[in-house]
């Protein structure tokens, strides 16, 4: 129990607008922390744990989810006692604006991606400091099972190949707000110094591409580099990850010709909104 952490009083990281005489609904507040509470580590939960991890009493916690059940977003059995996302939940996600239009254009060429060097591709966005999965795609036979994210899944940007591919070509101001998040340092080769994620923000801006080598499970290498419109704005980042010995050859990474047609071609086919 010693490693449950409590998410925080919204039970999420996020970059929260308060406007002007418009309170927040605290009951609604609160089903979202419930929601959210839900994460690929902790799919199903009992109500003691939900309470624990929202900083909510039980009997709040129980008033709640049984409103949500109703809602069709959350899912209770009764055998095991323990709670889940709804359906519900997925016909939300459904219309979600968020990277739809690059998901679209960039799954065909993940698929190719992945089936030419048996890899799992990742599509990001940049999103509230993060960097957001918005698709994943996997080889039919892949070299590793790599599915350490799921579409939905936030990550930080100082790990990884994708989220610091986004690292080095956000704007000045997304980045300094980047790094004033929490960075998570998944192994001894995770970086987590904010000032020394900028200077390597700019290797990356420099060079094109980033390599990133056991700094998010040892082991595994990913291959990510940025995507930019036709108008030369960034809308995303497309990534590659493997066993580090099937992705890095004589300390340089192999398939990077491919990422790279990838990311030109995907990006070729995007227009600005703006």
């Amino acid at each position: 129990m010693g490693s449950e952490k409590q998410l925080p009083r919204r039970a999420y990281e996020r970059a929260v607008v308060e406007r002007p005489g418009v309170p927040i609904v605290r009951a609604l507040d609160r089903g979202v922390a419930l929601l959210r509470a839900f994460d690929v580590s902790k799919p199903r939960q009992t109500l003691t744990e939900l309470a624990k991890r929202t900083g909510l009493d039980k009997g709040t916690a129980r008033r709640l989810l049984d409103t949500l059940e109703r809602a069709g977003l959350i899912d209770y059995d009764d055998l095991s006692s323990l709670y889940c996302l709804g359906i519900g939940v997925l016909e939300l996600a459904s219309s979600v604006e968020t990277g739809r239009d690059l998901r679209e254009v960039a799954a065909p060429y993940m698929r190719e991606l992945t089936e030419q060097t048996g890899t799992t591709a990742y599509l990001w966005v940049y999103h509230e400091g993060h960097a957001l999965c918005v698709e994943r795609v996997r080889a039919s036979i892949p070299n590793v099972d790599a599915a350490w994210f799921t579409v939905g899944s936030r990550a930080p940007l100082n790990s990884g190949g994708g989220p610091r591919a986004l690292l080095g070509f956000v704007s000045p101001e997304e980045l300094k707000y980047a790094l004033s998040l929490e960075l998570i340092k998944r192994t001894a080769k995770s970086q987590i110094n904010p000032k020394l994620l900028a200077r390597e923000a700019a290797h990356i801006r420099q060079r094109g591409w980033e390599l990133a080598v056991d700094d998010f499970v040892v082991g595994l290498a990913a291959l990510g580099a940025p995507i930019f419109d036709r108008k030369g704005q960034l809308v995303g980042s497309l990534s590659m990850t493997t066993l580090t010995a099937q992705l890095v050859q004589n300390g340089k990474p192999r398939f990077l010709d491919r990422l790279l047609k990838a990311t030109a071609e995907v990006g070729s086919k995007m227009f600005s909104r703006t």
